[in-house]
Parts: structure tokens; C-alpha cells; sequence
């Protein structure tokens, strides 16, 4: 019993765990980890992956999506963001997703961590933080996954970018657009060096 106390003892609540990590605490994990769920110390969120639940005055807070989706991908290099962010763009998009995406360099695919559902994107390069440039480039890059009029969408894009800091925006064209987005605002912004930016 000493063993499952040690554990116990690590566990802070709020945090997600590997299974992994628990064995430097436990000589028998598997059975350590059945007992603790059992009485409701640590909440299996996915294989392999473990929450020890913190209670507030609003009941048991879900775990936070950064230190979730750092545990999971055991990298702390990612980005999260949902379709969801592109309605604070001012471009009349009004659909809610009930998907975060997570641009990454190290797993591709749908997920499901604790309920909640996490599109995993792998790319080379992403910003460390979402800026209304980003977006802008990241919503023409996923056109054709959004459930909007994507003539209208596209046209009052077209107007967002004009409004924008061309020198800005043109950065993030370069480093973050597909082909899709690199044509449409070489189109828009007369910069026909955006279509061949490597």
C-alpha cells in the first residue's frame, strides 16, 4: 500500500499524466492505476493517458487543453486553435466547430482526449501564437472544410486583406500559406512573388 501512496503522493491535481511517467513512482503501475481510478484520484482520458481531477466551486474542472495536448504529444512545440477563432476575423462567418485543431510536428489525425475531439495537423512551421494575419492565411488554407458561402467568404477576404498591414500579411503568406492561399493573395495584394514563395 506504501507504493500506491508514493504515487498518490506525486499526483498533483489539475495535471495530466503518461502512463509512463507514473512508473518511476510504482512498481506495479497497471494495478496502481486501476486502484487510483477506482477511487477517483486519476481519470483515464485516453490509452495511456491519465488526469488527476481538480475540484472547483463549479464542480470538477475538465484539464487544461495546453497541458492535455503537451502530455499527449510530450512536446511542448504546438498550436492550438478551432475554425471557431475565424469569427473574430469581422468576415460574417457565424458557424461553430466543435473541433480544436492543433497545428504540430509530431502526429496527424483525429483524437479523442477526454471527451473532447482534437484534429492534429502536422506541420513543418506554424506561429508560436495566433494572430489576425494567421488567421486570415489559415482560413483561405481551409476554405474548403468551412460550412460558409466561400464566394462571399472569399470576396470579403479579399477586402479584410486590403485593410491589413501588407508587410505583415505577406510575411505569413510566405511562411504559412498553401499553394490555394499563396495564389489568392498574390491576386489580391499585386505581389506575384507570393505565388512561387517557397
Amino acid at each position: 500500500m506504501s507504493k500506491l501512496n508514493d504515487v498518490r503522493k506525486h499526483l498533483r491535481p489539475g495535471q495530466v499524466y503518461r502512463r509512463a511517467e507514473l512508473t518511476q513512482w510504482s512498481n506495479a503501475v497497471d494495478r496502481h492505476l486501476k486502484q487510483l481510478q477506482k477511487e477517483g484520484t486519476l481519470t483515464k482520458l485516453a490509452g495511456g493517458l491519465y488526469y488527476c481531477p481538480k475540484n472547483t466551486a463549479f464542480g470538477e474542472a475538465p484539464p487544461d487543453e495546453d497541458n492535455l495536448v503537451e502530455t499527449f504529444l510530450k512536446d511542448r512545440r504546438f498550436l492550438l486553435t478551432t475554425p471557431n477563432a475565424y469569427n473574430t476575423l469581422g468576415l460574417g462567418t457565424t458557424q461553430l466547430y466543435n473541433t480544436t485543431v492543433v497545428y504540430n510536428h509530431k502526429r496527424h489525425g483525429r483524437f479523442s482526449l477526454g471527451g473532447r475531439v482534437f484534429e492534429f495537423r502536422m506541420k513543418s512551421r506554424f506561429p508560436q501564437s495566433l494572430t489576425e494575419e494567421f488567421l486570415l492565411v489559415d482560413l483561405v488554407n481551409n476554405l474548403g472544410q468551412l460550412a460558409e458561402n466561400r464566394t462571399r467568404l472569399l470576396r470579403r477576404a479579399e477586402e479584410k486583406a486590403l485593410s491589413m498591414d501588407r508587410r505583415a500579411l505577406v510575411r505569413v503568406v510566405r511562411d504559412y500559406g498553401g499553394v490555394r492561399a499563396k495564389k489568392f493573395f498574390a491576386k489580391v495584394l499585386g505581389d506575384a512573388t507570393l505565388r512561387y514563395a517557397a
